[in-house]
């Protein structure tokens, strides 16, 4: 289906099998899950976040429509849909949800908050919940590769792309049929957003782009499935997502190597809680620091080399004047590397703005180096050359950042970085958490994807 790759892909998110796919690509989406769960719970109290959920508990309304599916940062229970926006939002707040490189996309944040709802409003089983999730990872990396880097300029991808990978999700977990599903990608696309200006004002609407992702990718599953139709080629049409939001579009990476790549395994874990464009910089004036048993003031600058998309998203933040804003500005992430050790959510939040940390953010510059966006965004290359006060010029280069497929985070540092997230927030207290753990790593066995929380608990 060449001569049409937005029903190739609607054909395999709808026929995805649990059983086709292979072990690897499960427990790497266990993994995945555990992971977004912990940043869901990290979400918990953060002003955007909790704004949404009182939008949602007031749209809602009565108590009596409360349904059956997780508010993971309060414990209540709504709607698929109202749920899915409450927890779409929140698992995107501190920055340490999950990224796929080539696409340039954050699954986790619009796949998972689709699939958990649905799957406990239908009372599916995990291997349900499981092949569905798989199914929106493939589609939605698919199309953000499709988009290209033109796209990302301007387009939040997770915004934009994250609407059809929830769609996706949502079909397989609907069962919707090929056609179904395709009208599903319409009715998403016609609604894809997300804008990078927000950057500029610390506005809050990363939030929202996810939010709404997964809130309207579910909502066109549940109108396909209800007889709505949706445009056929809302991707490559001529008057499609790619006609109006990118100028490089390759379609056949839709159709990519389709049941035999699984794109879900190449989706690298978030290590520092910080916008990815800054990890591989980090890393690599860690590897100078740790080399040359640096002390920061030993620094007297630091130039990180870079690819485009880096200068594009973190070039509008020059002096962050938030905790969020300071995750997308370069000097502050070097800074609390260099002076902390870690970029993580309990440094952000005590040292930011401290006046070592804003003092070494003054000595941070970003470079466009041809190697690093030559590779971007199959790899994210890590340079940075480091002047030391006595006069020396240092190299310092990751090839993969910690949490990259090739440099993966082990199953017990995604559970410290899972209960690091929720003791952040204060969702959960050391045991709730550990009880959290056992339970979600064990998903795909559930016979019955009920709360999370308390009495009847079984994923």
């Amino acid at each position: 289906m060449t001569d049409h790759p937005s029903r190739a892909l609607a054909a395999f998110a709808s026929q995805l099998r649990f059983d086709s796919i292979p072990p690897h690509v499960v427990e790497r989406t266990v993994n995945l899950y555990v992971d977004w769960l912990g940043s869901a719970l990290g979400g918990k109290g953060a002003r955007p976040v909790e704004t949404i959920a009182r939008f949602a508990r007031a749209a809602r309304g009565a108590p009596e429509a409360q349904g059956a599916c997780d508010v993971i940062t309060d414990r209540t229970r709504t709607t698929a849909y109202f749920a899915a926006m409450t927890n779409g939002a929140a698992s995107h707040f501190v920055e340490q949800d999950d990224v796929h490189n080539g696409s340039v996309l954050h699954p986790a944040t619009v796949v998972f908050p689709v699939t958990l709802a649905l799957a406990q409003a239908l009372g599916a089983s995990g291997q349900e919940f499981i092949a569905a999730s798989v199914a929106g990872y493939e589609v939605g990396i698919r199309v953000g590769e499709f988009m290209g880097r033109s796209h990302y300029k301007i387009f939040h991808t997770t915004g934009t792309v994250g609407t059809i990978a929830a769609a996706a999700a949502a079909a397989r977990m609907l069962k919707l049929t090929p056609e179904q599903t395709l009208d599903a990608f319409g009715s998403a696309g016609t609604q894809a957003s997300g804008l990078w200006e927000f950057l500029r004002d610390a506005a809050d609407s990363k939030q929202l782009h996810t939010a709404m992702a997964a809130a309207n990718g579910l909502m066109a599953a549940q109108l396909a499935a209800d007889g709505f139709r949706g445009a056929q080629r809302i991707l490559e049409g001529a008057q499609g997502m790619a006609a109006g939001m990118s100028s490089d579009a390759d379609p056949a990476k839709l159709v990519d190597r389709l049941g035999e790549r699984w794109a879900t395994v190449e989706t690298s874990f978030k290590y520092h809680a910080a916008c990815r464009h800054t990890h591989p910089a980090a890393d690599a004036l860690l590897s100078v620091i740790e080399a040359y048993r640096l002390d920061p003031d030993d620094i007297a600058s630091v130039t990180a080399h870079v690819h485009q998309g880096a200068i594009d998203v973190l070039g509008s933040v020059v002096v962050p004047s938030t905790v969020h804003q300071a995750k997308f500005n370069m000097g502050t992430v070097l800074g609390l590397v260099a002076w902390r050790g870690y970029a993580g959510v309990n440094e952000f939040e005590r040292d930011y703005s401290a006046g070592d940390i804003a003092a070494f953010r003054e000595r941070v510059t970003m470079a466009l180096d041809e190697e690093v966006d030559r590779a971007y965004p199959a790899r994210w290359i890590g340079k940075v050359t480091v002047t030391t006060r006595d006069g020396r010029t240092l190299q310092g280069r990751v090839d993969e950042p910690k949490g990259d497929p090739g440099n993966t985070l082990s199953r017990d540092e995604i559970a410290a970085k899972f209960v690091r997230l929720a003791a952040f927030s204060g969702a959960a207290s050391g045991e709730e958490a550990q009880r959290l753990l056992d339970a979600a790593w064990g998903i795909a066995e559930a016979q019955r994807v009920s709360t999370l929380f308390g009495e009847g608990a079984s994923a």
